[in-house]
């Protein structure tokens, strides 16, 4: 006895065989996916010695998180995944307050020229004591 696959059989197995094998060949479309607050040189440039709270929130945004047990001191997080390249970038400033002004500002910053970074740099922001 021979088994022989009809015409439309065959054609059948060999649609399902393309249709598994091109899963592999073709990743699905991901989204880029930022999250928290985008800060960058020419934000922190604004920032005075002395301001207020509410004028730090104005140039920088509302902080992501806000400390409960140091309410001195506002943490501004940002993450960027690519989701071409599936490259994860993130990026932290801390602000500090005394006496409710701005006293310093601390973290890591995008570099003025817009270029990726291949590492994240730590840095120490120096902002001016005010005068009393």
């Amino acid at each position: 006895m021979r088994s022989v696959l009809s015409l439309p059989s065959a054609f059948a197995a060999i649609v399902v065989v393309f249709a598994l094998t091109a899963c592999s060949f073709f990743a699905p479309y991901s989204i880029d996916v930022r999250q928290g607050n985008h800060i960058d040189e020419a934000m922190l440039a604004q920032l005075k010695p002395g301001m207020t709270r509410e004028q730090v929130r104005f140039v920088l945004g509302s902080p992501l998180v806000i400390d409960v047990f140091h309410s001195d001191r506002w943490d501004y997080v940002y993450r960027f995944k690519s989701g071409r390249t599936g490259k994860t970038e993130q990026r932290a400033v801390s602000v500090f307050f005394a006496n409710d002004k701005l006293d310093r500002v601390e973290g890591d910053t995008a570099p003025a020229d817009g270029k990726e970074v291949t590492e994240p740099r730590a840095r120490i922001i120096e902002v001016p004591r005010a005068k009393d």
